[in-house]
């Protein structure tokens, strides 16, 4: 693993140590390896979240009514 030197704000480091007291994590590096990690996976959700929007603007509006759609879904599902 790569080594870094970080600074950080003095309530984030103090959460960062009451995390590793309380054992939520083994060390401050476990705990920001965590967060980024999560970051990243949030940051990779929201990009699939913005293709299906936009594909779904792309495919023009619908003629059905909210009913028909909904029957439609239903369907599909096997509801």
């Amino acid at each position: 693993m790569t080594r870094q030197s970080i600074t950080l704000a003095n309530q984030n480091d103090e959460w960062l140590k009451k995390q590793v007291a309380e054992e939520e994590f083994t060390s401050k590096s476990e705990a920001i390896n965590y967060l980024i990690k999560k970051a990243r996976s949030q940051d990779d959700y929201v990009e699939f979240v913005r293709m299906k929007l936009d594909k779904a603007e792309k495919s023009g509006f619908s003629s059905k009514t909210k009913e028909e759609l909904l029957a439609e879904i239903k369907k599909k599902l096997n509801v």
